[in-house]
């Protein structure tokens, strides 16, 4: 029988900022109406980060709430997977240490990992198959701070499926024979025709910073607009049905109707909706993160715990987590939560 990796701590980071519906739809121009951004963006207002609020400072204060919310000691950390995206404080530094410096966990080794925002399963199946693997490893802390917003450009009509990102950090740590919240099975499938569809253009080797394109460094762009729109109008939807099935599957022969908690990717309204039908859940057993916005890879996480504070969540609830990334990445984990 195979050993169980469980959930003994938890956390998220959430700066204070707020983006309204009506702020947004200023920063448009007009061309998308207050309204429209609520109703049909699903954005009733989304999380920004204030000055202090750097990705890696908020991957460290994520860090710092799953440890005291776990009550776990630092020091019992043997590895910190990181999932703060590439926009940080410094390019070319290694979050992971900076965020093992932060809480004192002195006796671990750190790595970045980056799978856009399906970092965060990603990340599960990672630390789980670690644990299973390396009979010295008996603790995984995965952290990562998120504030993609910084590169949303309002004025470009084509950004608008980009106009939820928003700002936060989420933790979670992992344990050798833990037998609660246990971490089931995930599954994960990429689209490389994908690859270069959305992203920074400006700002890399192929088209480095100079004076004539300086105004669009580190600005989001879609780089094939009409491909990304054809190709996931072709994939998206059976790719997501298809690793929550196959997640479902591999967490034990498990079936959509067993899922009792839906920790799902703030994305257009109609698209929550027509999943949450398609899979046969209720608006229960899920929460719409309309006050959030998008928040990249925290967002599993932070569906999680506010669904732990509502009470959709309890003792024994299936929880099936769903991701997407652009390049392009669809992920799904299972987690049975609580003693089971």
């Amino acid at each position: 029988m195979e050993r169980q990796i469980g959930i003994i701590g938890y956390g998220v980071y959430l700066p204070e900022k707020r983006m309204t519906a009506k702020q947004i739809s200023e920063a448009t121009g007009g061309v998308w109406t207050a309204e429209a951004v609520k109703e049909k963006l699903g954005i009733v207002e989304k999380v920004i980060p204030g000055d202090a609020d750097g990705a890696q400072e908020m991957s460290a204060r994520a860090a710092q709430a799953a440890l005291k919310q776990g009550n776990v000691d630092p020091k019992d950390i043997d590895v910190i997977l990181d999932m703060t995206e590439e926009w940080k404080e410094y390019p070319l530094t290694t979050t992971a240490t900076y965020v093992q410096g932060k809480i004192g966990a002195s006796n671990a080794w750190g790595i970045d990992l980056q799978n856009r925002c399906c970092t965060f399963c990603s990340a599960l199946k990672i630390a789980k198959d670690m644990l299973l693997a390396d009979e010295y490893i008996n603790t995984v802390l995965i952290t990562g701070g998120y504030r993609n917003c910084d590169l949303v450009d309002f004025g470009d009509k084509n950004l608008s499926m980009l106009y939820n990102l928003g700002a936060g950090g989420a933790a979670a740590i992992l344990k050798k024979d833990h037998g609660e919240n246990v971490v089931l099975g995930s599954y994960i499938m990429a689209d490389g025709s994908l690859a270069h569809d959305a992203g920074v253009p400006v700002g890399g080797i192929e088209r480095p910073v100079i004076h004539e394109n300086a105004g669009e460094w580190m600005k989001l762009r879609l780089m094939d607009a009409e491909h990304m729109k054809v190709r996931l109008n072709e994939v998206s939807v059976s790719n997501w049905y298809r690793c929550i099935d196959e997640s479902l599957r591999r967490s034990g022969g498990l079936t959509r109707k067993d899922i009792g908690y839906l920790a799902i990717l703030h994305f257009k309204r109609s698209q929550h909706l027509a999943m949450i039908k398609e899979l046969g859940l209720t608006e229960d057993q899920t929460v719409y993160l309309e006050n959030y916005g998008h928040v990249g890879q925290i967002d599993q996480m932070l569906s999680l715990t506010l669904g732990l504070e509502q009470g959709k969540v309890k003792d024994g609830t299936l929880v099936n987590m769903i991701a997407a990334g652009i390049g392009y990445v669809w992920a799904s984990t299972c987690i049975r939560w609580g003693k089971g």
